[in-house]
Order: structure tokens, then sequence, then C-alpha cells
């Protein structure tokens, strides 16, 4: 039996471990895989403690008593570093539980720690000046991906069985194939928002968490998901009716694949061979699968993208600078002040067509996704980057000087700053803009021994389907999980 979250809380639930000693065994692992790893950024037993203490009912609660790390972006947790991976906010420390973690606390999890994270998640590799670079458990000279990186290096490396995290432009995902682990993006909408922030990227980024199996990650989603009416995004209630036990559908499912770029970019052959895996898995299985791709613009839905984080950020700036001083460029890396002084010059009408361009492609994704149950890539493009490979260091002087560029210039600038970032992860994005559930699952092994995943999207509110394709794959041992868990070392 693997050693998922599931496994722990069974044991806490029965009393056959109590919860000191769980947290203690998982102090032992952070103390002696984290000086390698860097994945735990804040830890605090007392906080730990604290929140153990609030919870009962303990037969109501699928995660009963599990220590869990929360991410260093958007997860405030009381008491637990808040800093964003930012020197902008060094020091910050959550002063009230977030709704999400609220209902995390709900589910029986217990926040102990954070975890790595790039400065204001920009980034698909975990890197920040103020934190430091996390590594990959898989090999230590690689990225865990990011920006849920540290999160997935804690799981990866077996730290904790499961993770919190987020997922703004594949943040979840992104990870979970370079580290060999499940990663979800939920449908928008279904996660609780608020109260600091309700429209979280437009929509476009929300939390879940990392994951080692599907029993994990199907009990989490449905123990978090709520209608909430204040937000301002709600997801469509296809599928609110749920059955926790390990029920399926049993018929064959339409499925359409593609193996090329959105943008144009390569795909190696690694990504390309674990998508001709997938597809043979599945046609052995009688699915019906064919290769289509939706008529989508990809250079133009990521060029709003950027758009998008660049007047996002410019709001955070002066959202910020309201309670305090003018932000300085020393204060911020170079891609975040970056990123702020082009969106300083989107005009509202233009953000309004990037907005209006994201609604015209989920109307294109919905009817992609009648025609098909499920649409699989790769999830990334390439396998995990060496740690300096993705580094924006050589491009910090154009963006501290970006003021310089008009805006054309200046969306050019940041276009070409994330162009190979964006190589290694060109299939994530669109579900981030189009609301719809998208899935990892960790199918492939490289000849260098690192993991790749593959991902399937489903129309919203069709995370059974998900679940359903997901529990197949695992229940006939198509996984490749991080060593820890195949021979249950801990």
């Amino acid at each position: 039996m693997i050693k998922d979250a599931s496994y722990y809380a069974d044991l806490l639930r029965s009393q056959e471990l109590s919860f000191e000693e769980l947290l203690q065994e998982f102090q032992m692992r952070v103390a002696n895989l984290n000086p390698h790893l860097n994945a735990v950024v804040d830890w605090s037993s007392q906080i730990g403690r604290e929140n153990y203490a609030q919870l009962n009912d303990r037969f109501e609660r699928p995660f009963y008593g599990l220590p869990v790390l929360v991410k260093a972006l958007g997860q405030d947790s009381r008491g637990l570093d808040n800093a964003n991976g930012s020197r902008l906010l060094k020091g910050s420390r959550a002063q009230n539980d977030n709704n999400f973690i609220r209902m995390v606390k709900e589910a029986g999890l217990v926040p102990v720690g954070v975890s790595n994270a790039p400065e204001f998640g920009f980034k698909n590799i975990t890197d920040s000046v103020l934190y430091g670079h996390a590594k990959n458990p898989w090999n230590q000279a690689y990225s865990p991906g990011g920006s849920s990186g540290g999160a997935a290096a804690s799981v990866a490396s077996g730290m904790f069985p499961l993770a919190l995290a987020s997922d703004g432009g594949g943040s979840i995902r992104i990870p979970a194939s370079f580290c060999g682990l499940i990663g979800l993006k939920p449908t928008r909408g279904t996660m609780p928002v608020g109260p600091g922030s309700w429209r979280s990227w437009q929509g476009a980024s929300i939390n879940f968490a990392l994951t080692v199996s599907m029993r994990d990650t199907r009990q989490l989603f449905y123990a978090l998901r709520r209608p909430e009416n204040i937000a301002p995004y709600q997801a469509p209630q296809t599928e609110w009716i749920h059955v926790l036990e390990d029920s399926y559908e049993k018929r064959p499912l339409k499925v359409a694949f593609s193996t090329q770029s959105p943008v144009g970019s390569q795909v190696s052959s690694t990504a390309v061979q674990a998508v001709k895996e997938a597809v043979n898995f599945l046609e052995a299985q009688g699915f019906l699968v064919e290769e289509k791709t939706p008529k989508l613009d990809g250079r133009q839905l990521i060029r709003g993208y950027y758009a998008m984080n660049g007047a996002e950020t410019a709001a955070m700036f002066a959202d910020l600078e309201e309670q305090g001083s003018k932000i300085q460029p020393s204060q911020v890396e170079a891609l975040t002040w970056g990123l702020a002084r082009y969106g300083d010059q989107i005009l509202a009408r233009e953000y309004t067509q990037i907005l209006n361009s994201w609604d015209v492609a989920t109307a294109t994704m919905e009817d992609f996704l009648t025609e098909y149950d499920l649409y699989l890539t790769p999830t990334t493009a390439k396998t995990a980057p060496r740690l300096e490979e993705l580094s924006m260091e050589t491009d910090a002087a154009r963006l501290y000087a970006i003021q310089d560029l008009d805006v054309k210039e200046r969306g050019s600038l940041i276009e070409n700053v994330f162009e190979k970032s964006l190589s290694f992860s060109p299939f994530t994005q669109l579900a981030n803009l189009t609301g719809q559930p998208a899935l990892s699952l960790p199918t492939h092994l490289s000849q260098a021994q690192l993991p790749l995943g593959v991902q399937f999207m489903a129309a919203k509110g069709r995370e059974d389907l998900l679940f359903e394709v997901g529990h197949l794959f695992e229940s006939a041992g198509q996984f490749e999980l991080p060593p820890v868990y195949q021979n249950n070392k801990f």
C-alpha cells in the first residue's frame, strides 16, 4: 500500500499513530532532506500544534490531523510566512487564515510550514532571491519547476505525502511533470477564494495541491470544492453530486490528443513518446482516440497572458504603495519590475480586449470538449531544466530599464524574456485562461531517468472524467512515482 496522505490520515483517525508522533517524524524528514532541497522556507511545530488543537470530529475529516505545507503565494495561514517569495515583503506573516486555508483546515489538514516559491509566482522554476533555488529530488542539479516548486520537492522527496499548491499558468502541473507527481488544476470557481483576493489573476489562478495518489486527489477536491456566492467566478455544477467510493463510469471515452506546441515551439522526443504511450494504453482500454487540436491562436493567447501578468502586477504595486512608500527597483527582482512597468502602459480598452479573447477561447474549448470527453497533450515539452538553465539574469539590465521603451516594445521585451521558459511549458496556460480543469499524470521517465507527465483537460465541471482516467492509469501500474513511494522507504 502506498503511504499517501490517506494512509497517514487513517492511522491518525484510528489512533494507531498520534499527531505528535507524526509531526516529529515529518520534522525529522525536513531536517534531514531540506538542507539539500531547499523546499521548506518556514516551519513552526507550535503553530502546527495550535492548528491541530482546533480539530474535532476526526471521522468527519478525510485528512484528519495530517501536517501540511502551505505555499508561499496567496495561501495565508495565520502566523506563517506570507512574503510571496519577495524581499519587498520579507518578514511578513499572515495575521489570519484566508478562505482557502479555512477549508483546508475543515478537511483536517494541519498547516505547519511554508514551501518555497519564486517571487510572486511568475516563473515555471523556483529561484527567488529571497529564498534561493529549490532543487529536484530526482536529481539535485535540476529544478523541481515552479511556481509550486517547493511543494513539489517536499512531496517528491517524501517529506510530506501532500502539499498545498496553486496554479496560475501551470504552477501545479509543471512541477508535477518535472517531479513525477499528480497535479490537478481544478475548474475555475471551484476552490474557495478571498477575502483579500477574489479574482486571482482574473480567474486564471486557483489553489489546490500536489499529491501521489488519485484517492488523495479526488478526496481533497471534494473536501474543498464549494459554491461561494460572493465569488466573481462560478463553476458550472455539472457534476456536483459525488460519491467518494471508487466508482467510475464504465464507458469508452472519446479522447483528442496533440503533441504540437500551441505556440510553435519545439517539443522533445521524450514528450512525444510520453503521449504516444498514453495513446496506446487508452486504445488498449477501448477508448476512442483521435489526433486533433482545437483551433486557437496560441501566440495571441500567450501575449494576452503576459499582458494580464503586467496589469495585475502594476495594480499590486499600486495597492502596496498606498500602504507604504514608493517601490524601488532594488526591492524586487528584474522580472517583477519589468512586468509592473509594462502593466503601467496597458490601456483599459486593451485589457478588456484581452479578457474578451479569453472568453472566445473558452467557447472554442467548450465546443471542442463537447465533441471529445478529454484532450491529451504532454504536460511539459521537456523534462526539468537545470538549475541555472532558465535564469533571467542576462535580461536583468533590460528589464530594470524597461521604462525607456514604449508599450509595444515593453510587451515584446517581456515576451522575449519568457520565450525560453515557455519552450519548456507551452501546454499548461490554456486551461488557466479558459477555466477548464486539467490533470497532469506521472506516466513517463526519460532515458536520463527524469520524469515527464501527460496532461488531460476536460470540460468545466468534469473533474470526474479526469479522476476516472487518472484512476485507470494508476490501477494499471502506469505511474512513475518518485522512488520513495515505489519502495515505501518512509
